[in-house]
């Protein structure tokens, strides 16, 4: 049975290929996320299927918000052959609760920035355009996180 040949890449192509910069690619190797790729008597590098492969899968966990530790942990796992359910499944749940902290976070700091332009409107519609901001001038509204209790909703049927 003949093997067929794989697809080889210089970094440019693959690049391209992965919507990923050169340096990000070099940046990668560096790391231990990808490993170092053959090289031709020129010293170009060469990748295959597989390295394109994995590129995407590192740039599709990137966008779900995996950090670049938790996706070395499950490139790791994946070459020894130890990848389970479980441990996705943990770093989904971790990353799900570093989400809706910052969700909170930023419920908080909306609040304060509608807070702070109540208070434009009504120095605007009492004293007219006024050469100072009392926004500034007061200090803008500090924003006060509510604890997570009282943010969640009750959900009905």
């Amino acid at each position: 049975m003949t093997v067929a040949p794989t697809r080889t890449y210089r970094i440019g192509e693959l690049a391209a290929r992965t919507g990923l910069s050169a340096d990000t690619l070099r940046y990668y190797e560096r790391a231990g996320l990808i490993d170092a790729p053959a090289r031709t008597s020129g010293g170009f590098r060469l990748y295959d299927e597989h390295d394109a492969a994995r590129l995407t899968f590192i740039r599709r966990a990137q966008a779900v918000g995996f950090s670049l530790d938790d996706i070395r942990d499950l490139l790791q796992a994946d070459v020894s052959g130890d990848v389970r359910c479980r441990q996705v499944r943990t770093l989904i749940t971790t990353r799900l609760s570093k989400v809706d902290e910052r969700l909170a976070e930023l419920r908080a700091f909306r609040r304060s920035l509608i807070e702070a332009r109540r208070r434009c409107d009504e120095a605007l519609r009492d004293h007219g355009d006024l050469p100072r901001c009392p926004v500034v001038d007061e200090g803008p509204i500090p924003f006060r996180r509510q604890p997570a209790a009282t943010l969640k909703r009750k959900r009905t049927g």
